[in-house]
């Protein structure tokens, strides 16, 4: 992780992986969707309905995955300074966001049909929502603290704390009994059939893919922006 502290040299390494991930989230992500739409049944009891488990699962991970990152990220701020670590944070914020929101989306739409509701406050959506809004709170703090010429310190604790709210989104379904269905994945199998399971190993490595793509290209951009700034003010001095 040190080695990548320079950023010359991180840029060097990010610039095909962005190419790469992008290339392999969009075959693997494509080839996923089309499989889930057009190349399984439908499910016994909800139906056509079941197909969006292809884009709620993901996103749905990526949403709690993200905010794994950025926990990371805030934990390597505060203990060893590491230089990239508030660009990384910066940029998984809004990729973070993004599932999460599709998240929500996927599952309203999922739940009407099948629960006669878009929307239940029960655990896991109202530990999701919460997680979306703990997201733009971030996004908010860390654009504030970075016009204000912070080191990012204030939004590194909230990167930390807000990691509180994971154990509750995934346990949510054990804790509290409501209209959101259990937990359908585990290491200890799956309870989805494996005629409709296939492609969903298919998009979630696709969708990951992109995430981190995207992550990758808002480092760039945030690393490029910073390079930047510092001309115009070495510009400035002389």
């Amino acid at each position: 992780m040190h080695a990548l502290a320079n950023p010359a040299r991180f840029l060097r390494l990010a610039r095909p992986a962005t190419a790469w991930l992008l290339a392999i989230g969009a075959v693997l992500a494509g080839f996923g969707m089309v499989a889930g739409l057009t190349m399984t049944p439908p499910d016994y009891l909800q139906g056509e309905t079941v197909r969006i488990l292809y884009i709620h699962v993901p996103a749905a991970w990526l949403g709690m995955a993200g905010w794994i990152g950025l926990a990371a990220a805030s934990f390597s701020h505060i203990v060893w300074r590491h230089p990239l670590a508030v660009v990384a944070g910066r940029a998984i914020a809004p990729a973070g966001a993004i599932f999460a929101f599709i998240c929500l989306v996927t599952g309203s739409i999922w739940g009407r049909p099948t629960w006669g509701t878009w929307w239940e406050w029960d655990g896991r959506l109202t530990s999701m929502l919460l997680l979306f809004f703990l997201y733009l709170g971030y996004i908010a703090l860390a654009s504030a603290e970075r016009e204000r010429g912070g080191e990012g310190r204030i939004a590194a604790i909230f990167g930390l704390i807000g990691a509180i709210n994971l154990p509750v989104i995934h346990y949510s379904v054990l804790w509290w009994r409501t209209l959101h269905q259990g937990q359908s994945i585990s290491l200890n199998g799956s309870s989805i059939a494996p005629e409709l399971l296939w492609p969903l190993p298919l998009t979630m490595l696709g969708f990951t893919s992109l995430f981190g793509a995207a992550v990758l290209m808002l480092m760039r951009k945030d690393l490029a922006e910073a390079k930047v700034e510092a001309r115009i003010r070495r510009a400035a001095r002389t």
